[in-house]
């Protein structure tokens, strides 16, 4: 009887030993994947919006010739007149290469797209790309476009050159990352009415841009939650995207078949991206 009393002591210590092991790596894991997720997000969103505002360098701009090579004129191109092919088939710098929406939370950039020569092509060829890798290289756009937005099924999704509707349906694009609690973006504008002489920066979102031309970076927030629910200690929260709102993620709303968010670890993660060419989209040019 002792022998048995020990054995199952034994196995019981051991059990413990083995559950709590488990739901360790379980959370390990968990945050793992959550930071992947962010890292791949973050990057495809950076990827489009540091591309805003470039501006293609024309290397026969015109007719002129020069007697050394390396002093013949160039210059950048304003943008691309409208074709035969709406809608992309033209690029404005000023409209065409920042915009956004403040509720729903959407960001669309866009840029020109132009072909260059390829030592492996017989024809020069697009190398630049939208979120979702297109258009194909037969493709007359003559604009790159990607919208982001945050789907009702917590989906971060993106449409690349393509129209969406007002707001954007979850059947439009395709998912970038899933498990998406919140996608905000502020708009980072110089600010020149505060103190004369004294510009500073100010974060608004869409709905207190003016001027899409005059944005001079934009800030990303996302918030992703796990697949593994964690016994977490009553009152564990985590401050949303705005900064101030503290959410509860022991007391979120009951889990509903295609978004399960309670008692599981949350993340945020920020990244603001500066935009080319600013200070000339929008005025300049």
């Amino acid at each position: 009887m002792v022998g048995i009393t020990i054995g199952l002591v034994v196995v019981a210590v051991a059990s413990s030993a083995l559950m709590f092991s488990r739901k360790i790596s379980g959370t390990v894991s968990d945050a793992s994947d959550i930071q992947q997720q962010a890292a791949y997000a973050m990057r495809v969103i950076d990827l489009q919006l540091r591309q805003a505002g470039s501006l293609h360098l024309n290397l026969q701009p015109g007719t002129a010739t020069a007697a050394d090579p390396y002093l013949a004129p160039v210059a950048f191109e304003a943008g691309v007149l409208p074709g035969s092919n709406p809608p992309f088939d033209s690029f404005t710098p000023a409209t065409d290469t920042l915009s956004g929406t403040a509720s729903p939370a959407t960001v669309t950039v866009g840029y020109q797209r132009y072909t260059e020569p390829m030592f492996t092509s017989a024809t020069p060829q697009a190398l630049s790309r939208n979120c979702l890798g297109g258009p194909a290289d037969t493709s007359t756009d003559q604009r790159l476009q990607s919208t982001f937005w945050l789907s009702s099924k917590n989906e971060l999704r993106c449409a690349g050159n393509q129209s969406v509707s007002a707001p954007p349906l979850d059947t439009e694009g395709q998912p970038v990352v899933q498990n998406v609690a919140n996608f905000q973006v502020r708009y980072l504008l110089q600010d020149n009415t505060s103190t004369p002489g004294t510009p500073t920066i100010k974060s608004v979102d869409a709905s207190g841009v003016a001027n899409w031309g005059q944005v001079q970076a934009v800030e990303v927030c996302l918030v992703l939650y796990g697949t593994e629910a964690i016994d977490l200690p009553a009152g564990s929260s985590y401050t949303d995207c705005d900064g101030t709102t503290t959410v509860d993620m022991t007391a979120l709303p009951v889990d509903t078949a295609t978004v399960k968010r309670r008692n599981r670890m949350h993340l945020v993660f920020r990244n603001v991206l500066q935009l080319r060419s600013q200070g000339l989209i929008g005025s300049v040019l």
